[in-house]
């Protein structure tokens, strides 16, 4: 089964083809559809709240986190801790599987708070990403748009910042290993393999520096990117975008072509049962890897920021 996070609800359908989907959540736009080893259900973020299916999709229940626009969700991977990150740019956690929750108050002693905003965010900011590894559960990894990345080593509680030498407009942090994680970011892609202490850029003399995630899978590292932000993307050429992949871990980028392209951008990513590969682009379009190219797998009314394979 795979869900489909949309500017307008989450979709869902039975395989690859997506021409059938089926709107299951009517909760405007949604950031994130996700599903947690050793939890029951798929979680979905959105501008209205967090919400969790235990049926596979056929009711939601509203968690009622703090803040109504959630935009990030991690469940721990000792099924302990859920995580919920909002805007503006605060932490919450449920140690009760979202009957409750608490603020992690420690996230706003961050020393760079209060540079956290944007003109384009109501001049504040959003945690867009949360992550942790199965080797390192209590270590929760935090992409902030637009204030960085930022690494907890005691499931929340206090914060260090990992934020210098990566560009501070971060849409996603691919968690790969304990201390190995990709930052997609609207200046550039990043990597880094000891927890955010240092960064190497990726996308040194690409053409396109706007990144909303990356995604991995049997050994190859997945990206894509717009010459620049959703600004820009109409027009002629749409976003103007690129797809790469990476057989190296990010040290060489390949472009290769896609449906949609250039018009449409890839903003997320899935594996589904059978190992295949899918994208989600920002007008609708879902396309699969099969046999060393990308095909389309249908299409959706709106755009797709999330896919998740359940």
């Amino acid at each position: 089964m795979l869900f489909a996070g949309t500017y307008d609800g989450v979709y869902r359908a039975d395989g690859p083809r997506f021409d059938s989907a089926e709107r299951v959540l009517d909760s405007g736009r949604v950031m994130r559809v996700r599903q947690f080893d050793g939890w029951d259900g798929v979680f979905a973020t959105s501008k209205s709240g967090l919400y969790r299916s235990t049926d596979g999709g056929d009711s939601w229940t509203n968690l009622d986190v703090p803040r109504e626009e959630v935009y990030s969700v991690l469940g721990d991977p000792e099924r302990e801790r859920l995580y919920a990150g909002t805007h503006p740019a605060h932490l919450y956690v449920s140690d009760d599987a979202g009957e409750t929750w608490r603020e992690l108050s420690g996230f706003q002693d961050l020393p760079s708070r209060d540079r956290w905003h944007t003109p384009r965010h109501r001049d504040e900011a959003h945690v867009r990403s949360l992550g942790a590894h199965p080797d390192a559960p209590e270590r929760v990894v935090a992409g902030v748009e637009v204030g960085g990345v930022h690494v907890s080593d005691d499931g929340g509680e206090t914060w260090t910042e990992r934020r210098s030498g990566v560009h501070d407009d971060v849409h996603h942090v691919l968690v790969r290993g304990p201390d190995h994680y990709v930052a997609s970011c609207g200046g550039g892609l990043y990597r880094t393999r000891d927890a955010g202490e240092s960064w190497v850029r990726l996308d040194d003399g690409a053409d396109h520096t706007y990144f909303r995630e990356a995604f991995a899978h049997d050994g190859t590292l997945y990206a894509a990117a717009a010459r620049s932000s959703p600004g820009t993307w109409s027009g002629e050429r749409g976003a103007d975008a690129a797809l790469f992949e990476s057989e190296n871990d990010g040290d060489t980028l390949d472009s290769v072509p896609y449906p949609g392209q250039p018009e449409e951008v890839v903003l997320s990513w899935t594996v589904d049962a059978d190992g295949k590969v899918l994208a989600g682009t920002n007008d609708g379009g879902v396309v699969f890897r099969t046999s060393g190219e990308w095909v389309e797998a249908g299409r959706m009314p709106v755009g797709v920021a999330s896919l998740c394979s359940v």
